[in-house]
């Protein structure tokens, strides 16, 4: 039987920090392992067909070729185009292929950027894959960063073809299959390939590398935009960009040979004398393989003249493959935006000598508990997810300089659909606040009186519909809390948060499910239990067998009929649920309450009613679930949003809140283990084994 999703979620965490999900240890795309297909293939001498992304209509998608077209489309392997196929031919260049009919100029000019580092494109790209007969099965494999883990990717080797030619990126050797493969397997990513139709570098960039992402608006762009860029270069980063969509539709060729709404390749930067002044070159490149910039420093721009002969050779190829040299200020002019990614942060201070601390946490905005939206909702905005963040020193050059920036927070929203163009991003934003002395000592979850007397020394703006939204800033030593949200609350998406920082840093989730350090919580809120014992056991005795005890039918009618009636909204406790509270409370093993352990329940019980109704301040008769957190603390516990999630999914009803039943059967389960946390040794350790133990029972029970 496959395992619960919560079991998976668990093994999963196990296997990321255990070093699964790496590049060179990557998770098993759709769980299809490559090496065991290979295997089977070779020895049974067939050739691989990938039913995850079968050769049909399907993976070719919706509204990218007319339906007369789609239906001349005949799925060729390499062999059946050409006689003599090859994986790569004399190596890998940005000219080796241009763009076919589907809109993914974002993904080619990536690609572009790729073939530049030998190292990145190798992680991507394994080359020791062939055609040759005695290794070769149809069966190809490509690897992709997503949202915080590599992924091996699988396919065949089957590609849409019209009368025999590749109807999407080709290459200028007809023999060379490398470029259309790989776009296969990123199209299988996305879900068809029609998914992959209009984008931004960005995405594919980070998909590439994993690695570090700047965007900067070239609309406003900052004072160090030149050195920025020279570092990039440099530091072996990736760069693309992409031109203004103006008012006609994409892709439309301007006056000046730019394509309107389409990405390009920033393949270098260089600094130039021209006629006793310096000037700023950028050099890029055209996905398409032809189209060219033809103002200024183009192929055929007479200011090439008026630089050394030296410069001229090495700068300047008339050739119309669409690569071009353009003027700083004309692409500051002419494009909008400058994606920035590298393996490592140097690129952006361009001091090697730094240590950066990168940390990634994953998290949830649920509705109902912990998707507050942003600031303009300040009832809800405490419950959105917090992190803790201490700068203990600057390092580096942050410690000689002042205003150095030392710290980049990006926040990446994940998909919750397997179809990229189905997915619809959030608006999504984060602010960064100062912890003041007062709250320093604080556990768990600032509450709203925090952010009502205190403001962001960071903060993103505006709130955007994006990827990735990201802010570089410059944080003095001392604590700190961060805050990602939707812009509105109750929106329900997961996220990653990496934090990176040029400072000895400390980081943790601050919901209450940290490690960092155990504290107890809060004592817990006073109730009082009303009645004596002997009253109860009186009670008690009405309903025992000859043995003075209860059964799970016996104690539902203590509770549902006498201890508990008039409060119930929900019919009741259900007998699986007394069992339930038989199993946690008979002390005796017996299967049954005696009177000692049921006066315990009952006591229990009492105390949980008062503590719901006290905390239920809609004066519905349940809770929402966003008072849920204020109940569970006021019995004197302290949960994280993971769990706080789980609790609301299968104990809240989905209408978004939580009966007085669900809540005393949750509780009761809860407090047991907690306590026996409590009471343990090896605290931390342990409390693993009551969270996981925890989790597995809310996603059986």
């Amino acid at each position: 039987m496959t395992a619960p999703g919560v079991c998976m979620s668990i093994l999963n965490a196990r296997h990321s920090k255990d070093g699964r999900r790496t590049v060179t240890n990557p998770e098993k795309f759709l769980n299809q392992d490559y090496q065991q297909l290979k295997q089977y293939c070779l020895i049974r001498r067939v050739r691989y067909i990938d039913d995850m992304f079968p050769p049909d209509k399907t993976s070719i998608g919706e509204d990218i070729l007319t339906p007369s077209d789609l239906n001349r489309v005949q799925w060729l392997r390499p062999a059946k185009i050409v006689s003599n196929p090859s994986f790569v031919v004399d190596g890998v260049s940005r000219f080796d292929f241009g763009q076919g009919m589907v809109g993914d100029c974002w993904l080619l000019a990536s690609i572009g950027a790729l073939t530049f580092q030998d190292h990145i494109f190798q992680q991507v790209v394994p080359l020791e894959q062939t055609f040759d007969d005695d290794d070769y099965c149809g069966l190809f494999h490509f690897r992709f960063w997503r949202f915080g883990r590599w992924v091996d990717v699988i396919i065949d080797d089957k590609l849409p073809t019209i009368n025999g030619r590749l109807i999407f990126v080709h290459s200028k050797d007809l023999t060379e299959f490398w470029p259309a493969l790989l776009e296969k397997a990123y199209a299988k990513v996305c879900g068809s390939y029609s998914d992959m139709n209009a984008g931004t570098p960005a995405e594919a960039l980070v998909d590439f590398t994993g690695g570090v992402h700047m965007c900067v608006n070239l609309s406003h762009p900052p004072p160090n935009l030149w050195d920025l860029m020279l570092r990039a270069g440099q530091s072996k980063s990736l760069m693309g960009c992409g031109t203004h969509q103006g008012e006609t539709s994409a892709n439309t060729v301007l006056p000046n040979g730019l394509v309107q709404g389409h990405a390009y390749t920033v393949t270098g930067v260089k600094q130039l004398v021209s006629q006793g002044t310096v000037v700023n070159l950028v050099r890029l490149w055209n996905p398409w393989g032809k189209g060219e910039w033809n103002g200024d420093w183009s192929d055929q721009s007479p200011l090439w003249q008026t630089v050394s002969p030296q410069d001229r050779e090495m700068c300047r190829e008339v050739a119309d493959d669409g690569e071009f040299w353009m003027l700083m200020e004309d692409f500051c002019k002419f494009y909008s935006e400058l994606d920035i990614c590298c393996l490592c942060p140097e690129f952006l201070d361009g001091s090697s000598s730094s240590h950066w601390n990168t940390s990634f946490y994953e998290g949830r905005w649920v509705a109902g508990t912990t998707a507050g939206g942003c600031m303009n909702y300040m009832d809800s905005f405490w419950t959105n997810p917090q992190y803790r963040v201490k700068i203990e020193s600057l390092l580096g050059d942050c410690a000689k300089t002042q205003g150095g920036k030392n710290m980049l927070v990006s926040l990446m929203q994940k998909p919750d659909k397997r179809n990229r163009r189905l997915v619809e991003n959030l608006y999504i934003g984060f602010s960064v606040f100062e912890v003041p002395d007062e709250y320093k000592r604080e556990m768990g979850k600032f509450p709203q009186s925090f952010f009502k007397t205190n403001r962001p020394v960071v903060q993103t703006k505006p709130y955007m519909d994006a990827r990735e939204v990201m802010e570089f800033m410059m944080l003095k030593p001392g604590d700190y809390l961060i805050v990602p949200s939707t812009y509105g609350p109750n929106e329900t998406a997961s996220f990653l948060l990496t934090i990176l920082a040029k400072a000895e840093t400390h980081v943790h989730e601050n919901s209450g499910g940290h490690n960092h350090e155990h504290k107890h919580a809060e004592e817990p809120m006073a109730v009082e239990n009303g009645g004596n014992d002997d009253n109860k056991k009186t009670l008690f005795r009405q309903f025992s067998d000859k043995y003075e005890e209860v059964d799970a039918e016996q104690l539902q009618k203590l509770l549902n009929e006498n201890i508990l009636k008039g409060d119930l909204k929900a019919g009741g406790f259900s007998v699986d649920a007394c069992r339930s509270m038989v199993a946690l409370m008979d002390t005796s093993v017996t299967g049954k309450l005696n009177s000692q352990e049921f006066v315990r329940l009952w006591k229990k019980v009492v105390t949980y009613k008062d503590i719901f109704f006290r905390t239920d301040v809609s004066r519905t008769g349940t809770l929402s679930l966003s008072e849920l957190r204020n109940a569970i603390m006021a019995i004197g516990m302290r949960v994280s949003d993971d769990m706080l999630n789980l609790m609301a999914l299968r104990y809240g009803a989905s209408t978004g809140h939580m009966t007085l039943e669900s809540f005393i059967s949750l509780v009761l389960r809860f407090e047991c283990m907690y306590s026996k946390y409590l009471y343990n040794k090896s605290k931390q350790y342990f409390l693993q084994l009551i969270k996981i133990k925890f989790k597995l029972q809310l996603s059986i029970v």
